[in-house]
């Protein structure tokens, strides 16, 4: 059983269930409750509630149970198929659902959906757990996501990804008027050593990141962009683009600024997806369109 322990800083005085969800990352907040109530959750050494609002120096630790792999049932979810052959299928995944199962999301997930999709033909380089996936992209970011259907092809895409030659285009709306027409963000990123629950530019212990950015359209206080990933650290592009000064529209957790507008999530969409095909050789690009909400955003901000 592991066990984690940290101590509250300043600002993070929050319920102890919502700041241990933040904390721990892939453990669903109804997942992480559950083991509250089975006295896995400590406060300064005495069983915590779910409910406990955290103070500054209080001492949290928290027993993580074992990992029992769950048997994943395949689920008729719909997916939206962009691409698909006997060696890959590329989606455009939805904003909100969860790529793979984690703790406390062990259905409708992604995995479910192309499990029965692909009655089960998919690569298990990755386990059970995430059988198909080499790549992810966050539960709240929208579209492009590519399927491995078998070993070969799951060993070729990861080839691509390790050797950053991969394209990947991302579209986004960030806070504020970025003044370059494009730039070059090349800063590591690590786990924020302040939080927890962040990712940060971390130039001691961060990895190489490199994101590529250009400006599509701008407006009174907002900046519709275009993204392209050199490397594909988690939320590189969310941590970026707050590094420089412009965190996306939505984004609760980078995002230091207020939106008027009704989001779930940052405004981040996988748009263009092009890979060599593991059989061919050939290369295959597939765009997903942009969503209906990122869409209607647009035009209210050609407005304001």
């Amino acid at each position: 059983m592991e066990t984690f322990s940290y101590q509250i800083g300043v600002g993070e005085e929050e319920r102890l269930d919502k700041w241990l969800a933040g904390a721990l990352s892939g453990l669903s907040r109804s997942y992480i409750q559950k083991c509250i109530k089975e006295g896995q959750a400590l406060v300064n050494g005495a069983p915590g509630k779910a409910n406990y609002r955290l103070r500054v120096d209080d001492e949290v630790s928290f027993s993580i149970p074992e990992a029992v792999e769950p048997e994943i049932a395949a689920e008729e979810i719909p997916l939206n198929i962009l691409y698909e052959d006997e060696d890959v299928l590329v989606v455009d995944k939805p904003k909100g659902m969860v790529v793979h199962p984690a703790p406390g999301h062990y259905s409708g997930t992604l995995v479910n959906a192309v499990l029965y999709h692909c009655k089960g033909q998919l690569s298990g380089i990755n386990g059970i757990l995430r059988p198909g996936i080499v790549h992810r992209i966050d539960r709240d970011t929208t579209g492009s996501l590519i399927i491995c259907k078998n070993d070969l092809a799951h060993q070729t895409i990861a080839a691509q990804l390790k050797a950053h030659s991969l394209n990947r285009s991302y579209r986004a709306i960030v806070h504020g008027v970025v003044a370059e027409e494009e730039g070059t963000v090349d800063a590591p990123i690590g786990r924020d050593e302040k939080d927890r629950k962040r990712m940060a530019v971390n130039q001691k212990n961060g990895k190489q990141a490199v994101t590529h950015y250009r400006v599509l359209e701008r407006f009174r206080e907002h900046t519709y962009i275009e993204c392209r990933l050199e490397t594909g650290r988690t939320h590189q592009i969310r941590v970026h683009m707050t590094s420089i000064g412009h965190p996306l529209l939505g984004d609760e957790v980078y995002g230091t600024r207020k939106t008027p507008f009704h989001l779930e999530g940052q405004t981040l969409h996988a748009y263009m997806l092009g890979f060599l095909h593991p059989v061919s050789g050939e290369y295959v690009e597939v765009t997903a369109p942009l969503p209906v909400y990122f869409q209607k955003l647009l035009e209210i901000l050609k407005k304001t």
